[in-house]
Formats: C-alpha cells, sequence, structure tokens
C-alpha cells in the first residue's frame, strides 16, 4: 500500500472559535472504501445537512504532505 485515502468534514459556522469545525472521519486503504464512508456518514445526524463539507484527500504514506512550513496572523 502506498497510499491512504482521507475522509474530512468542514462545518462553518460563525459560532466556533475560528468558525470552522474540520473533523477526520476516517482513514482508508482504497478511495472505495472511503466513499462508501462518505454515503454512510451522510446519512448521521449533523452530517446529512452539511453533505457538501465531505472531502476524501489522497496521501502518500511514508512521505512530508506538508513542506511549505506556515506563518501566523
Amino acid at each position: 500500500m502506498e497510499n491512504v485515502f482521507l475522509l474530512w468534514h468542514t462545518h462553518f459556522d460563525e459560532s466556533l472559535d475560528g468558525g470552522e469545525d474540520v473533523k477526520l472521519i476516517g482513514v482508508y486503504s482504497t478511495k472505495e472504501l472511503a466513499e462508501n464512508a462518505l454515503v454512510r456518514m451522510s446519512k448521521v445526524e449533523g452530517f446529512r445537512d452539511h453533505t457538501a463539507g465531505f472531502e476524501i484527500s489522497e496521501y502518500k504514506i511514508d512521505k512530508d504532505n506538508w513542506t511549505s512550513g506556515f506563518i501566523t496572523e
């Protein structure tokens, strides 16, 4: 296995600190398993009202995936 697939959900809400709530739903060995999880989770309370917040990201394992550093404002 060289890649994994992460299922994320982001919900924007002005009442939250920073305005967004990001959840890592799970890490899957295939895109198909991640898509199946998305279908399951899109029926769960809260998620079903915000289905546009789902994202599947593919990552290579044993590799730095964020290399640009960061800044604070």
